[in-house]
């Protein structure tokens, strides 16, 4: 993968990234750990991929600390701050990347529960780790963000209409991370070649990723949207600013 961050640019940094075992997570964390950060792979049922990616990262000479965690459990995720707050000390960056609610076998309200109620569960429980300075991610797609106002896939709109309502209640808390000092971005991208939601997507509806691909003129693929998010946890924005990523022009006003 090709240096996004100066190598060295976040040495005594501290990043949590959700979901970090694979996908757009696991290259968000790698990015975030090649620029000098201590890291948290975070995982749900994967251990030893999460593993894996730690001891990867660890040959770079940044900490990475391996936590499982459901992150629709509040006790699960209570446990893992601890682990943090004990390894760590605190915590700079936190890049809520974790989302879901297309998996088969889940309970009719999961997609609200981890994609809104788990987001605001973990910013709660990361806060008292969080200090001036530091600063929270939220990852979504166009298809939530905009969703209000653009019709998405009907197999998509749990999953849209649950990671939206996650959004307005992180932006619901801005006012008070602002007098703590702590910034809040907004990444929204578009359909992401290689993930697991674009793949079964595309299988409950055939052809969805290549109709959007045609529209869009092109699609960021997993290690390009990393890239972006990384980016957002560092660059100077302004404390409540949304960075869109990839083509908007189908999406309608927020």
């Amino acid at each position: 993968m090709t240096q996004i961050l100066e190598p060295g640019s976040l040495a005594g940094r501290r990043a949590l990234v959700t979901g970090s075992s694979r996908g757009v997570g696991a290259d968000t964390v790698r990015i975030l750990a090649e620029a000098g950060a201590d890291v948290v792979v975070n995982f749900r049922n994967k251990a030893p991929r999460a593993e894996k990616l730690a001891a990867e990262l660890r040959e770079l000479g940044v900490r990475a600390l391996v936590q499982g965690a459901d992150l629709t459990d509040p006790a699960s995720v209570a446990a893992m701050m601890a682990a943090v707050g004990d390894e760590f000390g605190g915590i700079d960056i936190l890049v809520l990347n974790a989302s879901g609610g297309m998996e088969g076998g889940m309970a009719e309200d999961y997609a609200l529960k981890l994609n809104r109620d788990a987001q605001v569960g973990m910013l709660d429980a990361a806060l008292p780790l969080m200090g001036e300075g530091a600063r929270v991610v939220f990852v979504t797609s166009h298809q939530a963000h905009f969703i209000r106002t653009t019709p998405t896939m009907p197999e998509y709109v749990p999953v849209a209409e649950s990671k939206r309502a996650g959004e307005d209640a992180l932006r619901d808390r801005i006012d008070e991370l602002e007098a703590r000092g702590i910034g809040f971005v907004v990444v929204s991208g578009d359909m992401i070649e290689g993930t697991v939601t674009a793949t079964l997507l595309n299988r409950l509806n055939p052809g969805a990723i290549e109709e959007r691909r045609e529209q869009a003129g092109r699609l960021y693929n997993v290690a390009e949207f990393a890239a972006e998010v990384a980016l957002a946890a560092v660059e100077p924005v302004p404390a409540d600013h949304t960075r869109l990523v990839g083509d908007t022009s189908s999406f309608g006003g927020e």
